[in-house]
């Protein structure tokens, strides 16, 4: 008996050691939040920057997105937007985003938006978190 207390004191000090040796490596706090807005700032990467800027003074094939959370559809000045987007009476809510993330044209239809589709909702949800840290530019 005395053996197997001795054997299992060794076991639970050598797991607290090891434990203690592995939480140096661990992040101190794991924020969801920021987790989420660099997956979808990964996600707009790949599927979005080659056609939307988020970056002032660059101009590029679609809208700049700076501020687009809480935005009218078809608001960003000097854009080319569809007539069906102008006309939809719009506002890029979360929701309403996450739902033109997955398919536009469902949305609204006749957009010129030639969108890949993001299907996987973990995915529109991080690309919105994403869109969320984007600021609008300052008014002069």
């Amino acid at each position: 008996m005395k053996h197997l207390v001795l054997a299992f004191t060794v076991t639970v000090a050598a797991v607290a050691m090891g434990s203690a040796a592995l939480a140096q490596y661990l992040p101190k706090t794991f924020d969801i939040i920021e987790a989420e807005q660099a997956a979808g700032r990964k996600l707009f990467s790949d599927h979005c920057a080659i056609c939307h800027t988020h970056v002032a003074g660059v101009r590029a094939y679609g809208p700049d997105l700076r501020g687009v959370v809480g935005r009218s559809a078809a608001a960003t000045a000097g854009f080319p937007y569809s007539d069906a987007l102008k006309k939809s009476g719009l506002t890029w809510t979360e929701e309403t985003l996450r739902t033109w993330i997955a398919d536009p044209a469902h949305l609204v239809p006749s957009t010129l938006m030639p969108h890949p589709a993001i299907s996987d909702p973990a995915e529109q949800v991080y690309v919105v978190a994403y869109l969320k840290t984007l600021k609008a530019p300052a008014r002069r």
